[in-house]
């Protein structure tokens, strides 16, 4: 006989709703721990019936250590807002950073196997959570950031991420131009740090877009690489982040306000990281 105060006993630790744990544990014969994996797959049977779902909602969490020499950054994933607002899917998503905050886990992969407090892994962590809410979850992207310094951001209501490397100088003063860097890059979304991290393929691009466009403009054939060459400099300004101009002062590009902070201060990476609804 399955008592309501056993129910509720595995309603507290799993969360899970008062009739799932009721049948979990007449399933299990009153073996919590059975009771909990079958609770377990449960979620994993929720998972794989939702894997074709659109995560479009979410948060973007990101952490640099103390020595603001390291940072990373998660993005936790799921199908509604009501759920990216959820306690249980927030805490999680704190879990899932700080886990990977102090194991520093090559890849996703890594990540996941990776166990956490109660002796489950992060992958079965998310499975539980899915078959408590019904509703997809996942981790969309998870990346870090070595730098002689590492500044983090976070925007629009945590859907929006940032870490953002400098070298050149350290100081507090660099730090905050590193978060002013960062909330650009939230902004303007650069492609690269400059026209040497652009893939050749996009240039190429661009500069057929351009001499096409010249062509069309009725510009003299001899003049279309030297058109499409000022026009492809036009876009290095718009996309790479140190030639953009800052958005706190349009007088300056990215590169000149670094250089006004420190001389050699300069950006060597960054990160971005959004979800998109």
């Amino acid at each position: 006989m399955i008592s309501a105060q056993d129910v509720n006993k595995l309603r507290q630790q799993t969360g899970a709703g008062m009739m799932d744990c009721k049948k979990a544990l007449t399933e299990a014969g009153g073996n919590f721990d059975k009771a909990i994996e079958i609770l377990r797959k449960k979620g994993q049977k929720v998972s794989a019936a939702r894997a074709d779902r659109a995560t479009t909602e979410g948060i973007v969490l990101t952490k640099a250590n103390d020595a603001h020499n390291y940072g990373v950054m998660v993005a936790l994933s799921c199908e509604t807002d009501f759920v990216a607002k959820n306690e249980a899917f927030q805490q999680l998503g704190q879990t899932i950073l700080e886990t990977a905050f102090t194991h520093k886990p090559a890849t996703l992969e890594n990540l996941l196997t990776l166990v956490v407090e109660d002796g489950c892994t992060i992958q079965e962590k998310i499975t539980e959570l899915v078959g408590k809410i019904g509703e997809k979850v996942a981790i969309s992207a998870y990346t870090t950031l070595i730098s002689e310094v590492v500044v983090p951001y976070m925007h629009m209501g945590s859907k929006l991420g940032v870490l953002v490397g400098l070298q050149g100088s350290r100081s507090a003063q660099v730090i905050e131009a590193g978060k002013n860097v960062a909330m650009q890059i939230a902004a303007m979304n650069p492609l690269a740090v400059d026209k040497h991290g652009i893939d050749a393929t996009i240039l190429d691009q661009e500069l057929a877009i351009a001499r096409e466009q010249a062509r069309n403009e009725g510009k003299p054939e001899v003049m279309l690489d030297k058109i499409a060459q000022g026009r492809l400099n036009k876009f290095f300004q718009e996309n790479t982040l140190l030639n953009q101009p800052f958005v706190k002062n349009n007088g300056l590009t990215i590169a000149q306000y670094l250089a006004s902070v420190a001389p050699k201060l300069t950006i060597t990476a960054f990160e971005r990281v959004c979800i998109a609804s």
